[in-house]
């Protein structure tokens, strides 16, 4: 068994899609649109794992979105090594999006950082 994808309402789902496109070198589908309700997404494609599937619809709630909360916690990308998640973060930084935590060894041993998205969703970027 395995995770196919994982989905998330965005408010701009193509400022959302530049996003994971730019920065995590994902592959969009055209996108879907369904007249009758509005609904419109994007399947994100990676080079290996699930796909990250970007939705919107009409009048959805935006509440904030503490990072210490229950429910979704954040997305993780594997980008292979140290100097790719030092590099990575230095450009979402340069970009000028929050970078919420390293890159730092954490206690269990994990080379990460972890950055707020275009949609304040936390990311996190590991070996």
């Amino acid at each position: 068994m395995k995770i196919e994808h994982v989905a998330m309402y965005v408010n701009d789902p193509e400022a959302a899609r530049d996003f994971f496109v730019k920065f995590f070198g994902g592959v969009s589908n055209g996108g879907y649109y369904n007249e009758k309700t509005g609904f419109r997404s994007y399947f994100i494609s990676f080079e290996d794992g699930p796909r990250l599937e970007l939705m919107n619809k009409p009048d959805m709630v935006n509440d904030p979105k503490p990072l210490n909360r229950s429910g979704y916690a954040h997305i993780a990308f594997s980008v292979g090594s140290k100097e790719k998640v030092d590099e990575l973060t230095g450009r979402i930084r340069a970009a000028g999006f929050e970078v919420v935590s390293g890159p730092r060894t954490t206690g269990d041993g994990y080379y990460e950082s972890c950055i707020v998205d275009i949609e304040n969703n936390q990311v996190e970027i590991t070996v």
